[in-house]
């Protein structure tokens, strides 16, 4: 038998070779199932246990701050006499033979003073941030082409034409802001990547409103949808798929 130690907020995934007919049951704290396509299961607590194998769950989340900690009865284990076919169930009937058993601990979380998270956050945040260059620089090139076609990025509104740098600058801003999103997602999402494609589109449909109340002419509105598109398209797949690599 072996003890599972989840500090908070932490998240340890689920290999079935060694679950495989294990029986687990949460002696301290809470345990979120997570399933296997990144919905938030079950919250278990104290004394609930549960069997993994066939239930589609694919990691063990600690949704407190305390430490939470989980019994597992190891395949071969004399304790397990008969097998439930109920994933989440009881363990009192067990509970005097599994306290006879030699016990070892693994603990999965961030050691103290350091988030196991941290690695997973900056690593996002690095890739974020280099497509935010590289969105700001697709922008700008796309922004000058349609200038030389002629387009005047004219606001008669405002009675001024946008400049080159002002493309930089704007898709800059909400790079960095779509870059927080996904941080801040993947920290405390379930499933942070269907999040984020869901919150990116709906915000980047938003953003193609206000150049249609401008009162600019149709080559302009036309270029200022176009490029309100052009880094959606290049910062929505690159953190999406930074997102499902750091969550699988």
């Amino acid at each position: 038998m072996r003890t599972l130690a989840l500090r908070g907020g932490a998240r340890v995934a689920v290999v079935a070779a060694e679950w495989r007919d294990a029986f687990g049951v949460v002696t301290r704290g809470r345990v979120q199932l997570e399933l296997r396509d990144g919905e938030p299961g079950p919250v278990l607590g104290r004394d609930a246990g549960f069997w993994l194998r066939g239930t589609g769950v694919r990691a063990l989340r600690n949704p407190g701050r305390r430490t939470a900690r989980v019994r597992i009865v190891t395949p071969g284990a004399r304790t397990v006499t008969r097998r439930s076919t109920h994933p989440y169930t009881g363990h009192r009937t067990m509970e005097d033979d599994m306290n006879g058993m030699n016990d070892t601990e693994v603990v999965a979380g961030p050691a103290p003073g350091r988030s196991s998270r941290t690695p997973r956050l900056l690593g996002l945040a690095g890739i974020g941030f280099a497509a935010a260059l590289a969105a700001m620089a697709a922008t700008t090139l796309a922004a000058a082409l349609a200038q030389a076609a002629g387009v005047d990025f004219e606001v008669p509104d405002g009675g001024e034409t946008i400049p080159l740098p002002g493309f930089a600058v704007v898709t800059g801003f909400f790079s960095v802001v779509g870059v927080v999103i996904a941080v801040a997602l993947l920290r405390w999402s379930a499933r942070p990547a269907r999040r984020f494609v869901w919150t990116a589109v709906s915000l980047t449909a938003i953003s193609l409103v206000p150049p249609f109340l401008v009162g600019a002419n149709t080559a302009t509105v036309v270029a200022l949808l176009g490029l309100h598109l052009v880094p959606a398209a290049v910062m929505i797949p690159t953190l999406a798929r930074s997102l499902r690599a750091r969550t699988d």
